[in-house]
């Protein structure tokens, strides 16, 4: 093992530690200097450790949601995005805790001078912290080693991380596995698609055995076998797979989370929802609402209501999926798909109980059949509800194929917990906020220039 490699964990931690300690001070300052008289006496001193470790918890909960304590993990505008959005978030959350402290709407400028002075600070540790990782750890040199498909999607998709990843080589399963094997030892890693059987099997091994990073393209199973127990018959380990979806208990939580948070949901964006309903009527004078029959759990149909974002029969010469720049999309309806806004009547779904708040997306029942004739394992998603948003929409983007959505959607039910399910609802108002370009657009257009 390379001598900096041990030593990763060590250092992303007290590179993060340097960040909330450095956060925590400049919250500490403005509490003294411009709320901490709120506290009455005789408590004022533990009140006031009481709140700047409320603070800290909370700037160390929404951080670790979004990944951004995760040295090297995220691009750094991914980074500044999310750890902008969670000081901003904390720092809220805070303004309304003194608030209730101090029994009324407290001055709000220190708070604002508070975020202004994080976000440098942000900006800053981040700077600095692209500057030592990649000194310390350049991109590893990999292999990949690919099968019958053709892997340069993946290729693409780990050539934009640059400050990662270097493929130097590409090699056919097909050639001969003695020559596959020297080849790997070149290199700090090797990256597999599409290769199965015996011979995945033995680069594995050959890896493990001197001590190789090994980056899997995951087939469905091996999905299925990571959700796995792992128990022991006496003296032979066994994983279980129980293959049953979420369990009694699971259900019950997700459902409650489900109606208490879209019920705040529907309160909240009440007013926002007659804007939007106003802004459609004026656009064109058609229908506000848009109903389609999709499919959820056990494949029982409902109808998922959207707010329109395209013109009145759209689908008149039959089904069509929408692309980036559709000239059947309006104009309204164009900010409402990429804000995600024209989602909001499914928190109405979600309340009947045909949906949930995370879960994989549903899909309409001709095109399941579709995929189902290339991938029969794409009616496994159907084990658990359909959701307003899932992993698949966090992490991947409008053209991201079916075959990884459903690995994705799979990976979620397979490792389901119920903070999974809040970190994808954290992740989703990410994308909200700051809704990207699709990245195979973005690939193409570099072909182009090039």
């Amino acid at each position: 093992m390379n001598n900096k490699e041990q030593y990763k964990r060590i250092i992303s931690f007290f590179s993060s530690f340097i960040l909330l300690v450095a956060l925590a001070a400049d919250f500490i300052f403005i509490w003294y200097e411009c709320y901490s008289d709120v506290i009455v006496l005789p408590f004022y001193r533990r009140g006031n450790w009481v709140v700047i470790a409320i603070y800290m918890v909370l700037t160390y909960i929404f951080f670790k949601a979004y990944g951004g304590l995760t040295m090297g993990y995220l691009k750094r505008s991914d980074m500044l995005y999310s750890q902008f959005i969670s000081i901003t978030a904390v720092n809220i959350i805070t303004y309304f805790q003194i608030s209730v402290i101090g029994r009324d709407f407290m001055k709000g400028w220190p708070m604002l001078l508070l975020t202004l002075t994080d976000f440098i600070i942000i900006a800053l540790w981040i700077i600095a912290n692209n500057k030592i990782y990649l000194h310390l750890y350049p991109p590893r040199k990999l292999i990949i080693i690919y099968g019958s498909r053709n892997a340069a999607t993946l290729t693409n998709k780990m050539s934009r991380r640059e400050d990662k990843y270097m493929i130097c080589e590409s090699v056919n399963i097909h050639e001969d596995l003695k020559k596959i094997k020297e080849e790997i030892l070149k290199y700090e890693g090797v990256i597999i698609c599409d290769v199965s059987g015996q011979i995945r099997n033995d680069i594995i091994k050959f890896c493990f055995d001197h001590s190789k990073r090994v980056y899997l393209s995951p087939k469905i199973s091996d999905i299925l076998i990571r959700g796995g127990s792992d128990i022991n018959l006496f003296d032979t380990p066994l994983i279980l797979c129980r293959n049953s979806g979420l369990s009694f208990e699971q259900r019950l939580l997700k459902r409650i989370l489900d109606i208490l948070l879209s019920l705040i949901a529907v309160i909240i964006l009440s007013p926002f929802m007659l804007i939007i309903a106003a802004a459609i009527k004026i656009n064109d004078g058609g229908d506000i609402l848009y109903k389609q029959k999709r499919l959820t759990i056990n494949a029982k149909e409902f109808y998922v209501y959207k707010f329109r974002s395209m013109i009145p029969d759209a689908e008149k010469t039959g089904i069509k999926l929408a692309t980036d720049h559709d000239p059947r999309i309006t104009a309204v309806g164009r900010f409402l798909r990429k804000t995600r806004l024209d989602e909001i009547p499914q928190f109405f779904n979600i309340l009947k109980g045909d949906m949930s708040l995370v879960g994989p997306r549903p899909e309409r029942p001709e095109l399941t059949e579709k995929y189902e004739t290339e991938m029969p394992e794409f009616k496994f998603r159907l084990k658990v509800k359909a959701g307003l948003t899932g992993y698949a929409q966090v992490l991947g983007v409008y053209d991201t194929t079916p075959l990884d959505k459903l690995k994705i959607d799979l990976m979620y039910i397979e490792k389901y917990s119920l903070a999974l399910d809040l970190r994808i609802i954290l992740m989703t108002l990410k994308t909200m906020i700051f809704p990207g370009e699709s990245n195979e657009k973005i690939d193409i257009e570099k072909q182009k220039r090039r």
